[in-house]
C-alpha cells in the first residue's frame, strides 16, 4: 500500500490476543467489597479523672500537719467552752447559784460529793432541764470518771481521787459507773441556767405553782406556796390576787396570764 507525505503510516503497536485486557460490559468486575463494614480501629477509652471526696495525707509531713490542725481546733473549742462557762458563773444571780448547789446536795444521796446518771438526771430536772438519756450520758462521758477511781478516806466524807486505785467501794454498782463531781455539776448547770430564755424560767415557775397540771394557779396553790415560803398572807389577800389576774373567770391564773404578769405585759 502506498503512502504519502500527507498520510503518515500508523506507528507499530504490540499486538495482543488478550481481549480481557480491554474493558467491556462482559469482563468488567465490580470492586472488592467486604461483608464486614469498615470500622476504624478501637481507640483506648479516655481515662476519667475522678477527684476523691477526701484524700488522706500521704506523707508523714501531711499527717503531722493534719494532727496539729485537729489538736488546735480541739483546744480552741475547749477554751471557748471554758470562757462561756466562766461567763455564766460570773453572771448568774446568787439565788440561782444557791439553787444549783441545793439541787446537787438534795440528790447526792450518799453525800460523797458525786452524783451518778440517775441522780444527775433528777437534779437537772429539778432545775427545769429535762434532758434525754443521750444528753446525760454525753455530759458524764465528757466530765465524769469511773467510780472505781474513787475511794473514801476514813476520816472524811469527801472522796479522795486515786486513778491507780482499783478497789471498788461497796456503794458503787460497778467499776464502769461514771460519776460527776460537784464542781462539774455547778459549771454545767450554771451554763444552762445562764442560757435559758426568760419564758422557760417563767414556765418552770408556773409548774412549781401548778403541781397538779391543772393549767392554772388557784387559791390552794397560792396558799401552799405562801406557807412554804413562810409568808403570812391571808386568804383574802390571795383571793384578791387571783381575781385581779383571772381574765377568763375560771377561778385561777392560767399560764398565759402568769407569763404576762412576770414579763410586765
Amino acid at each position: 500500500m502506498a503512502t504519502s507525505a500527507h498520510n503518515p503510516p500508523f506507528p507499530n503497536r504490540p499486538y495482543t490476543t488478550n481481549l480481557t485486557s480491554r474493558p467491556n460490559a462482559y469482563n468488567q468486575q465490580p470492586p472488592y467489597q467486604s461483608n464486614t463494614p469498615f470500622a476504624p480501629p478501637p481507640q483506648p477509652p479516655q481515662q476519667q479523672q475522678h477527684q476523691p471526696a477526701y484524700a488522706p495525707p500521704q506523707t508523714q509531713q501531711q499527717r503531722e500537719a493534719a494532727r496539729l490542725e485537729a489538736s488546735r481546733a480541739e483546744r480552741q473549742e475547749r477554751e471557748r467552752l471554758q470562757a462561756e462557762t466562766q461567763a455564766a458563773l460570773d453572771n448568774i444571780t446568787e439565788e440561782q447559784r444557791e439553787e444549783i448547789n441545793e439541787a446537787f446536795s438534795l440528790f447526792d444521796l450518799d453525800k460523797d460529793g458525786h452524783i451518778d446518771y440517775h441522780e444527775l438526771k433528777v437534779a437537772l430536772k429539778a432545775l427545769g432541764f429535762d434532758l434525754s438519756k443521750q444528753e446525760i450520758l454525753a455530759m458524764l462521758q465528757a466530765n465524769g470518771f469511773p467510780a472505781s477511781t474513787i475511794h473514801h478516806n476514813s476520816n472524811s466524807k469527801l472522796p479522795v481521787h486515786d486513778p491507780g486505785q482499783q478497789q471498788q467501794s461497796a456503794s458503787f454498782l460497778g467499776p464502769s459507773r461514771l460519776l460527776l463531781p460537784r464542781n462539774a455539776f455547778v459549771h454545767l448547770a450554771a451554763l444552762r441556767v445562764y442560757n435559758r430564755k426568760p419564758e422557760e424560767e417563767i414556765n418552770r415557775a408556773f409548774e412549781l405553782f401548778d403541781m397538779d397540771n391543772k393549767g392554772r394557779i388557784d387559791l390552794e396553790d397560792l396558799r401552799r406556796v405562801a406557807r412554804e415560803l413562810g409568808e403570812g398572807l391571808q386568804d383574802e389577800e390571795l383571793q384578791a390576787m387571783i381575781e385581779e389576774f383571772d381574765i377568763r373567770g375560771e377561778g385561777g391564773i392560767d399560764r398565759e396570764a402568769f407569763l404576762g404578769i412576770c414579763l410586765g405585759n
